[in-house]
């Protein structure tokens, strides 16, 4: 598509917050696309449940927190809808109720280029868009048990964080040429970490001595956090803890008021993220895709303590096959990562270089460069 010289390329981005990945994708890729290629690319974000979709859909951001506390139902609703010939078959049956809106959204919103970063946006909307010339280009936002929900062999490209994404995409019907494998984009402020662990430090008031375990459970600070965080706290070891609650405020509030044995910092929701990271020694996580690409960039071995069963079960296996980090499911079993790797640093410094294999910094901005292409501008 050559660009109009009188008008910028219109490029539309699909999300929904249903969980923080779709839209920290989305403002990665924008923030890319604004850094390479100036004044030159006008973006547009739209929330596709929030704007559009029908009673009860519309909801479904105030529905997934409290459905991702429940890891038994989550994983029934994943593993029953999963599969090309069961995707096909939901979409058919949900296209009737979905159709105006859908065709709503397309006509209202023309676009040079539709990208989605959200998995249900897919074929509804390719259906929407049948005989028009858009092209639509899918960026996948989980890392490798990717849902046949992300593929639909009508899109012109399907842009995946690694090659196990690929290779299920294969399967799903998606030709092989259609699928890229870039990585998962991240926000530029991951991409080149501080190099100055001591300053961090000490801006951040941590001790200089110890090692500290940077301990996180997501935006909403899920996952058993306390209990892992007592946990360690009782162990007996030689290691500071800095705890992130997010928007957790009823743990954050007893945390801050426990009477700790070892030095422990406790954070809500930040925006620091880079900086703690950075500094840390250790990051204790739930298994979201976001948080593991930016461990990696950072260099920062991982224990993971929790998954979404299904959605991020791939994640773990593949920390692990790459020597990356552990998967620890209950607090004694993060306390003897920890002290393993605590007690013999030289296993814990196999695992960062690992993460530095691993790590795909590049990616928001060869993601920006892709869309660049398709819509017709060029660097200046």
């Amino acid at each position: 598509m050559e660009a109009n010289p009188h008008k910028r390329p219109h490029v539309l981005f699909l999300f929904s917050d249903t969980g923080g990945g779709h839209r920290s994708a989305a403002e990665a890729i924008i923030e890319a696309l604004e850094l390479d290629y100036p004044n030159q690319i006008q973006t547009e974000m739209i929330d596709i449940f929030k704007s559009y979709a029908p009673t009860p859909l519309k909801y479904a951001p105030q529905f997934y927190p409290p459905i991702s506390k429940m890891p038994d139902v989550w994983a029934l609703g994943y593993h029953i809808s999963d599969g090309q010939k069961r995707t096909s078959a939901f979409n058919s049956f949900l296209w009737p109720y979905i159709r105006r809106a859908t065709r709503k959204l397309v006509r209202e919103n023309p676009a040079d280029l539709i990208v989605s970063v959200h998995p249900l946006a897919n074929s509804p909307v390719l259906r929407a868009m049948k005989d028009s010339p858009q092209p639509f280009m899918t960026v996948v936002t989980d890392m490798v048990s990717t849902h046949a929900f992300w593929y639909d062999e009508k899109a012109d490209l399907v842009i995946v964080p690694t090659q196990e994404a690929k290779e299920r995409g294969i399967c799903y019907g998606v030709e092989p040429e259609k699928i890229k494998v870039v990585g998962l984009p991240v926000a530029q402020r991951f991409c080149h970490p501080p190099s100055d662990r001591k300053a961090l430090r000490e801006n951040l008031g941590w001790n200089p001595d110890k090692p500290v375990v940077l301990l996180v459970g997501g935006g909403e600070g899920m996952g058993p956090l306390e209990m892992v965080a007592n946990a360690i706290d009782l162990a007996g070891l030689d290691t500071a803890l800095a705890v992130v609650c997010g928007r957790n405020h009823s743990a954050r509030k007893r945390l801050e008021t426990k009477n700790w044995t070892i030095p422990a910092y406790v954070y809500g929701f930040v925006r620091n993220m880079p900086d703690l990271m950075a500094a840390a020694d250790i990051l204790v996580t739930k298994a979201g895709p976001g948080t593991i690409s930016e461990a990696f960039i950072a260099g920062l071995p991982l224990i993971i303590y929790s998954r979404m069963p299904g959605q991020e079960d791939g994640n773990v296996f593949y920390v692990m096959n790459h020597k990356a980090g552990v998967w620890a499911p209950h607090p004694e079993r993060v306390v003897a990562a920890l002290r393993g790797w605590i007690n013999h640093p030289e296993t814990r410094l196999k695992a960062v270089e690992a993460c530095k294999r691993l790590a795909k910094p590049n990616a928001s901005r060869d993601i920006a460069r892709i869309i660049a292409h398709k819509v017709g501008v060029k660097p200046e």
